[in-house]
């Protein structure tokens, strides 16, 4: 469990689901952790769970608070956390919001704004004051996309454009940066197991014949769309993906597509 001793990563959208799954993974290997979520009561509340769990597996954390559109805020919080734990070598571009789907001539501008300035905007803005603060010998960029950003995705078109070109930024960075010793890849989950899948607004979305559909419910209907007919994948199984590129292990890799999914962007039929 040593293949991130040594080291200090950022990680945004770290209250939760797939940031705090990224946390606690990378301190289990030996990183301290730079932990990044909104501001307010219960997100903070959230990210102390993050710190507590972090703590936990004997490593340090410093946690901060910005919302990723705010260039400046992001800065300041990275620069608080690097001034105590050191200079980064890992840079976790995670915080991302999925919401108020339907038909792309029905979405409004307040909603399409919205997504695109928090999934494509703000992951700039993280790599941004994060690639500022890495170790001059190099490090990894990692950003966490979706499947929305390899296939299409009916009724979500605020988000899958903002992820594919999520996809588009990363790989030019990865060109940009190759000079400097920095790698850049995407992870792309399918359906995983947090609240952004597992809410009831997407239970009565994919089983619209009932009436109080329930997860299982839900996952009668994902188990069909994957390969491996899981409905989902684990936060842990999206977090061991980050590790890999995280850590040495991966030192020749960059400008990769990283997929999570279960097959789900493999399944013909």
């Amino acid at each position: 469990m040593t293949r991130m001793t040594g080291k200090v990563a950022l990680i945004t959208g770290a209250a939760g689901g797939l940031g705090r799954a990224c946390a606690t993974r990378l301190a289990e290997e030996g990183a301290d952790i730079v932990a990044l979520d909104l501001p307010g009561g219960r997100t903070e509340a959230e990210l102390d769970e993050t710190a507590r769990l972090v703590r936990a597996t004997g490593r340090r954390i410093v946690t901060g608070t910005a919302d990723v559109r705010d260039f400046d805020a992001v800065v300041a919080a990275v620069r608080a956390g690097v001034s105590e734990l050191g200079p980064l070598d890992v840079v976790v571009a995670n915080a991302g919001i999925s919401d108020n789907p339907g038909p792309s001539w029905e979405i409004d501008d307040e909603i399409w704004n919205r997504s695109i300035d928090v999934n494509l905007t703000g992951t700039w803005h993280t790599v941004k004051a994060g690639v500022a603060e890495l170790d001059p010998a190099g490090g990894s960029v990692i950003i966490v996309s979706s499947t929305a950003a390899i296939k299409a995705v009916p009724g979500a078109s605020h988000y899958s454009a903002a992820k594919h070109a999520v996809t588009g930024l990363a790989k030019t960075l990865a060109n940009e940066l190759g000079a400097r010793a920095i790698r850049v890849n995407t992870v792309h989950p399918g359906a995983a197991a947090t609240p952004m899948t597992l809410n009831p607004a997407t239970f009565a979305r994919l089983r619209p014949d009932l009436d109080a559909p329930t997860a299982d419910d839900a996952a009668e209907v994902l188990s069909t769309k994957t390969l491996l007919r899981v409905p989902w994948v684990e936060p842990a199984d999206v977090s061991n993906a980050v590790l890999f590129l995280a850590s040495d292990e991966s030192r020749y890799v960059t400008g990769l597509q990283m997929v999570v999914d279960g097959g789900l962007t493999q399944k013909v039929a």
